[in-house]
């Protein structure tokens, strides 16, 4: 005798359904302010506990790379 379990699930359509693909606006222009347009619009959800992207930084100094071609060389000649 084996034991087993059956799990099923009702789906149906949410609130949020719809067939047709519409594109949440990002951003609150001066232009939706003064038009009014904002109040119809979908706006996308703040992720707050995102991390952003990391800073370009860590570029060697023009001095500092001269610096090091050079010990680079003196290395190379023994």
């Amino acid at each position: 005798v084996l034991s087993s379990t059956l799990k099923s699930y009702w789906i149906r359509k949410g609130s949020a359904f719809s067939t047709a693909v519409v594109r949440q606006e990002t951003d609150l222009t001066p232009e939706m302010i003064a038009t009014g347009s904002w109040r119809k619009l979908p706006f996308k959800a703040y992720n707050f506990s995102a991390l952003g992207l990391p800073p370009a930084c860590g570029h060697l100094h023009p001095l500092l790379k001269v610096r090091s071609q050079l010990r680079q060389i003196f290395l190379e000649m023994g």
